[in-house]
């Protein structure tokens, strides 16, 4: 059998302030669901998502420590319907206190970009192709 992609896993030191986050996103995340130690949803495209917290590392991984909060090495991408929508879902991450880490631009590469930080730090992007 040929492996094949499944699933994205988020380690996260709060749960319930990350899925606060990714259901503004449109993820279809379970009411709930902040209560357990384990979640995951599954994306339009067929793609999981899922979300661990720290307690559920260490209780088989006793002695992990999570590394320091910092600009990470992986960035999950949104793709949004128009560049206005871009705008308008990025002012409404930071006006809901989400850190932006690059305010709305017209990129070289013909897209409407900008990037926001999850409650963990790890990068997301909202893009969409300008017309």
């Amino acid at each position: 059998m040929t492996p094949r992609f499944d699933l994205i896993g988020l380690l996260t030191s709060d749960l319930a302030a990350s899925l606060a986050f990714y259901r503004r996103l449109g993820l279809d995340i379970p009411a709930g669901a902040e209560e357990l130690p384990h979640v995951e949803a599954t994306t339009p495209g067929g793609t999981r998502i899922a979300w661990d917290t720290e307690e559920t590392v260490r209780s088989f991984t006793p002695d992990w420590t999570p590394p320091p909060r910092a600009a990470g090495r992986i960035s999950l991408a949104f793709l949004c319907d128009s560049p206005a929508e871009v705008d308008k879902l990025y002012g409404e991450l930071t006006g809901a206190g989400y850190e932006g880490a690059m305010a709305p631009w017209d990129a070289d590469w013909g897209q409407r970009y900008a990037v926001v930080h999850d409650p963990d730090g790890n990068g997301v992007d909202l893009f969409a192709p300008r017309s």
